[in-house]
C-alpha cells in the first residue's frame, strides 16, 4: 500500500512539473511557500481538470473522521453526570444527527468538507460537460450525505430492526426461514458494498481521484479551489510516516506470534546457568520452597513441573492453560503434569 501511494505522489508531482499545475511545498518556491492553506476565498478561475494529490484527498477524509470522532466526544461529555449508558440504546440516532448537522454547515452549504477546505478542495461535479468549475446539485449533496451516514447507521441497527419485525424471537417456521432470509441477504449487502469500496479504492490509487464510492455513485470528486496551494506537510514527513505505519503495522501482526515468556525463560537460563553455587545455591534450595516461582508468594497448593522450582496451583494451571507449550521461568525446563509437593516433616517430642 505505501508503494502505491509513493507512485502516486511521484505521477503528481511530474504532473504538476510538466504543464505547472498548483505547486505545493516541497516543489515550489520560498514566495510560495508563505500563503496559508486554509484561506477562505475561492478562485472560480482554477482549471477542475487540475489533478489533485492523492494524499490531499485521503488527509482531507482522515480529518474529516477526526472531526466526527471530536463532536461526539465532546456531545457525550454532557452526559457524564448522568447515569452510565443513557446514550446508548439511541447512539447510532444521534450519531447519524451529528453527521447530518456537520454535513448541513460544511458540504450542503460550501461544497466541502471541513478536511477539504483545510486543505483547499473542494467537491466539483463530474456530470457537468463545462470545461469550467460547476458546484454539485442539491441532490448530489443530499446523496453524498445518504451514502455517507444510511449504511453505517444501517449496519448498526440490523438487529433491531429484525427484532422490531417480529424476525428476531422466531425459531421455526416461516418465520425463522425469513429471518435467516433476511440476515443472509444484509450480510450479501454488506459484503457487496465492502468488496465495491476496495475495488474502488484500487481504482483511486491508478487514477488518482474519488477515494469514495460514495463520490464516484453521485458523481462528484474534489478539485482545488485555489490556483496557488501550500502545504505544510512536506514528502519527506509523509514518507516517514508511511514506513513507520508500515512497521507498526507488521510489528501489530508479528509479535503476537512470539512466546514471549518463552524467550525470556530461556534467555534467563543461558545468563545466569551455573552463576550460583555453593552457598548461594543451598540458599536458593530453600528458598524456592517458600516462594511461587510465578507470583514470588508463598505457594499456594504448591505443585512442580518435573523440575526441582515449586509454584502456586492456580498460578501453574492458569499459564499452562494460556501457554501450551510453557516452560518453568526459572530453568527453561519443559513443563510436565503438575503433580502436588509432598513434604515430610519430622517432628521431635521432647520429654517433659
Amino acid at each position: 500500500m505505501a508503494e502505491l501511494l509513493n507512485t502516486g505522489i511521484d505521477c503528481d508531482f511530474l504532473l504538476h512539473k510538466e504543464h505547472g499545475f498548483p505547486a505545493v511545498h516541497g516543489l515550489e518556491s520560498e514566495d510560495n511557500q508563505t500563503k496559508t492553506v486554509g484561506d477562505s476565498g475561492s478562485d472560480t478561475s482554477v482549471n477542475p481538470q487540475t489533478p489533485v494529490l492523492r494524499i490531499n484527498q485521503l488527509d482531507a477524509f482522515e480529518l474529516d473522521s477526526a472531526l466526527e470522532q471530536l463532536v461526539w466526544t465532546q456531545f457525550s461529555q454532557c452526559f457524564q453526570n448522568c447515569r452510565p449508558g443513557l446514550l446508548t440504546p439511541v447512539e447510532p440516532e444521534l450519531r447519524a444527527l451529528l453527521q447530518l448537522l456537520l454535513w448541513r454547515f460544511t458540504v450542503y452549504s460550501s461544497n466541502a468538507t471541513l478536511g477539504q477546505s483545510l486543505l483547499s478542495l473542494r467537491y466539483h461535479s463530474t456530470l457537468s460537460v463545462s470545461p469550467h468549475y460547476t458546484p454539485p446539485s442539491p441532490r448530489q449533496k443530499l446523496g453524498l450525505a445518504l451514502l455517507a451516514i444510511g449504511p453505517r447507521w444501517l449496519r448498526e441497527r440490523s438487529h433491531s430492526l429484525l427484532l422490531l419485525l417480529g424476525l428476531g424471537s422466531s425459531v421455526g417456521g416461516d418465520g425463522g426461514l425469513l429471518r435467516q432470509g433476511l440476515r443472509h441477504s444484509l450480510a450479501l449487502i454488506s459484503g457487496i458494498a465492502q468488496l465495491a469500496s476496495i475495488v474502488n479504492f484500487l481504482v483511486f490509487l491508478r487514477k488518482g481521484h474519488q477515494p469514495m464510492l460514495a463520490e464516484r455513485i453521485v458523481g462528484a470528486r474534489p478539485v482545488f479551489s485555489q490556483s496557488n496551494v501550500a502545504r505544510d506537510v512536506t514528502y519527506q514527513y509523509m514518507n516517514r510516516e508511511l514506513l513507520w505505519h508500515g512497521f507498526a503495522e507488521f510489528l501489530i501482526f508479528f509479535l503476537p506470534l512470539i512466546n514471549t515468556r518463552k524467550v525470556k525463560a530461556t534467555v534467563h537460563s543461558f545468563l545466569f546457568r551455573g552463576e550460583q553455587t555453593g552457598a548461594e545455591g543451598a540458599r536458593e534450595g530453600l528458598s524456592m520452597w517458600k516462594e511461587c516461582g510465578l507470583c514470588a508468594e508463598w505457594p499456594t497448593m504448591p505443585h512442580m513441573l518435573g523440575c526441582q522450582h515449586v509454584f502456586c496451583y492456580y498460578c501453574i494451571k492458569s499459564h499452562a492453560i494460556a501457554d501450551a507449550y510453557f516452560t518453568c521461568p526459572k530453568c527453561g525446563a519443559e513443563a510436565g503434569q503438575p503433580e502436588p509437593v509432598k513434604l515430610e516433616v519430622e517432628v521431635e517430642m521432647g520429654a517433659r
